[in-house]
């Protein structure tokens, strides 16, 4: 008997919706060193590889985007080098809380041009 499949197998890619493919694009490549393993620019559309199991796909909007810092959904990248990675984005100009500490876990917000939330977490060795 063989065992049994799971019909889902994990996220494939998370959508960030953006106001300009372009400069969303040139963003997350120049201030995050992702790399783009697709793009369409018929849907206004790019596939960003982020180094993990998961891409993050930017997709254009001809809607007003309006961002809650305190109710949007957003992606948690993960990083070993917590303290590092915050102050390479701020040195090369992203918008960034201050690191929290938790229990076991660092972490930090941070921002797009549009207003996106991202955030990078570490978690501490035990």
């Amino acid at each position: 008997m063989t065992p049994k499949q799971h019909l889902i197998q994990g996220i494939d890619t998370v959508i960030l919706r953006v106001s300009n493919i372009e400069n969303a694009k040139n963003w997350y490549i120049e201030k995050l060193g992702f790399g783009l393993l697709y793009e369409d620019p018929a849907s206004r559309l790019a596939v960003l590889d982020t180094y993990g199991p998961t891409s993050l796909t930017l997709w254009q909007t001809d809607y007003t985007l309006s961002v809650h810092r305190d109710t949007a959904n957003y992606p948690i990248l993960k990083t070993v080098q917590v303290e590092a990675l915050r102050n390479e984005l701020v040195h090369r100009g992203v918008e960034a809380s201050e690191i929290s500490y938790g229990d076991g876990v660092s972490f930090f917000q941070f921002f797009d041009p549009d207003g996106n939330v991202l955030e990078a977490c570490q978690l501490d060795a035990s």
